[in-house]
């Protein structure tokens, strides 16, 4: 059960409102009639004698909220993944971009950039993935390329004289990477830094970026002998969807991953999965066909 999943989990909002309408139901009492309210208490009894009310006369309507529910969880989608799905590349394009700036090149968290790098790599499989380097200024390394290992030897080598200039300019970075990802439709870029040179307008570019449509993570570095990274120096970028420490990045792979990527794909993600939602709408036929219950 821990690969059940829900394709269309917002089915789900119905489900409180059958619960209130329920619990309506619950508190009027079986004389769903309301016949209470307009009968004396003899005439009632009378009725019931005759048999024209019922003790049971309220579970038509749980009978129909039942049916209901069932519909509700049919069309939320539970599926479970198919054995023999077909193996699909992922689409569209990931960038790297990582803080060249002294603070990051001449320290322990070059290391830290270059290992998350690598394993963004890996979690790839399949999609396009180009690099960005960046201080004072920011440099197309690679284009996407459907070939990532190309750039394990590249990330490998990286070091203190591998970008010239000092400072740091993240709002350059964002600004190249929007162009290189201009028209690609399922676009992720993943920065690397220590926070060094976030301001106002690195916030632009970044709002400019997810304008475009492209995802935007954030893995942060901090030196093992420098001072503790500042969490309010991300604080400008309200268009990072992701943020976690370059040592543990693993939130970020799971979102750039070809498997999030084809999940995105309505069309795709039928193909790995085998949706139950059917099976759960002939459930609904069980308390409905208890409303053709002939009384005895």
């Amino acid at each position: 059960m821990s690969d059940l999943t829900l394709l269309r989990p917002w089915w789900l909002a119905v489900l409180p409102l059958l619960i209130v309408l329920a619990l309506w139901t619950w508190r009027r009492g079986s004389e769903a009639g309301g016949w209470r309210q307009v009968l004396p208490a003899p005439m009632l009894g009378a009725m019931r004698t005759l048999g024209h009310l019922r003790a049971d006369t309220g579970r038509a309507g749980f009978a129909c909220l039942a049916a209901a529910g069932l519909l509700a969880l049919g069309l939320a989608g539970p599926a479970v993944p198919r054995t023999d799905a077909p193996v699909l590349a992922g689409s569209g394009a990931i960038l790297i971009a990582i803080d060249m700036s002294p603070s990051v090149a001449t320290s322990p968290a070059l290391a830290d950039a270059q290992a998350a790098a690598a394993q963004i790599l890996r979690a790839a499989n399949g999609r396009a993935v180009g690099l960005i380097l960046y201080a004072g200024e920011a440099f197309d390394v690679a284009a996407p390329t459907a070939d990532p290992a190309t750039l394990e030897t590249q990330i490998a080598v990286l070091g203190p004289d591998t970008v010239p200039g000092k400072g740091s300019r993240p709002a350059a970075a964002l600004a190249l990477a929007r162009q290189m990802l201009s028209g690609v439709d399922d676009a992720d870029l993943v920065l690397i830094s220590d926070g060094g040179g976030f301001g106002a307008d690195a916030a632009a570019e970044a709002d400019r970026l997810a304008g475009d449509g492209a995802r935007l993570s954030l893995l942060t570095l901090s030196g093992t002998a420098g001072p503790a990274l500042r969490p309010d120096r991300f604080q400008k970028l309200s268009a990072v969807g992701v943020t976690a420490p370059a040592r543990a990045p693993e939130p970020v792979l799971s979102r750039i991953s070809s498997a999030a990527s084809l999940s995105r794909d309505g069309v795709l993600r039928a193909l790995r999965f085998h949706d139950l939602g059917p099976l759960f709408a002939l459930l609904t036929m069980v308390p409905v066909l208890a409303l053709f219950r002939r009384p005895a």
